[in-house]
């Protein structure tokens, strides 16, 4: 029965005149948080989310630096677009120069690309003079070098002296070699001279993709069907694979331009229309070449040994 009445906890081993121990001290877990429960959970509530939010402004933090560092690599690329060129030439230059040196040496595979870069050159001066731009050259081991540009000319005329304009210059590089060689009395440059004379020539077979088809363009376009039997029966004679990729590469074309002349649209008319004091020019300067490349090839005429040194003969 109830009666009403408090009674205090008695204290575990007290005894008479000594003081109880002390109770153990509350923990701080337990303490009332300012203006909460005795608990302290919306204390705990407020710690848990000051650390998620500085969680998430560390994580914010790091992508924001990261999208810095792309766009900072991105402005590096953009300030290097216009090296690309340079570094592509450069890199085809090196490779073809190791390429060449497993046959002819180091020296002269350094010169060979040389000579082809100052052929390739007279291209890109006279495309410019045309008001065309065109790209850096690029090197291909054993094929030679190329460029690329929009267009050849706005007429067959233009196209001639885009095509003939590798040849001069390059001729011009190979009789430097040929004064250097006879300068120096160097075999090496003798033999730079006759590789340059010989490639030059080469590029004079009246045939598109060729030079000299460029030529014939303005002369006469005809004469591309006389390029590439010359090729073909080159191809036969000689069995090297390299001449099968020129003859496919010849037919293509020849027979790609010949359909579009057979439109006699007024376009095509208007494009090979030359006049015949510039036809007369043209051939002048292609046959003078042809000239000029064989007599430079006779006079610098060389023999290699297996050591790839040269003997004049």
């Amino acid at each position: 029965m109830d009666s009403g009445e408090t009674y205090l906890p008695a204290t575990r081993n007290a005894l008479p005149g000594r003081a109880a121990p002390p109770s153990a001290p509350r923990s701080p877990d337990v303490l009332p948080a300012p203006g909460g429960d005795p608990f302290g959970e919306p204390g705990a509530a407020r710690a848990r989310v000051h650390n998620l939010r500085r969680r998430v402004g560390g994580v914010l933090a790091a992508l924001a630096a990261l999208i810095a560092k792309f766009f900072a690599a991105i402005k590096g690329l953009l300030l290097l677009v216009p090296k690309i060129k340079v570094l592509t030439t450069a890199g085809t230059a090196l490779v073809s120069i190791a390429a060449y040196s497993l046959w002819f040496g180091w020296p002269f595979a350094v010169g060979l690309v040389v000579l082809l870069f100052v052929h390739e050159m007279g291209h890109v001066i006279q495309l410019r003079r045309e008001g065309i731009r065109a790209t850096a050259p690029m090197f291909i081991p054993f094929l030679g070098a190329m460029i690329s540009a929009k267009s050849l000319g706005e007429n067959a005329l233009a196209e001639a002296r885009v095509g003939l304009a590798g040849p001069i210059l390059g001729t011009l590089g190979a009789a430097a070699c040929l004064v250097l060689a006879e300068a120096a009395n160097s075999d090496l440059l003798r033999a730079l001279a006759y590789f340059g004379f010989f490639l030059n020539l080469i590029n004079l077979v009246p045939v598109v993709p060729f030079d000299g088809g460029r030529a014939m363009a303005a002369m006469a376009p005809s004469m591309w069907f006389l390029g590439l039997g010359a090729l073909v029966a080159l191809l036969l004679l000689s069995g090297n694979p390299f001449l099968l990729l020129f003859v496919v590469l010849g037919a293509l074309e020849t027979y790609r331009r010949w359909q579009a002349r057979k439109t006699r649209s007024l376009e095509q008319a208007a494009y090979y229309r030359v006049p015949p004091r510039s036809r007369l020019l043209v051939g002048a300067v292609y046959v003078g070449l042809i000239g000029l490349l064989v007599l430079g090839m006779h006079e610098t005429h060389i023999l290699a040994s297996g050591a790839h040194s040269f003997r004049h003969l």
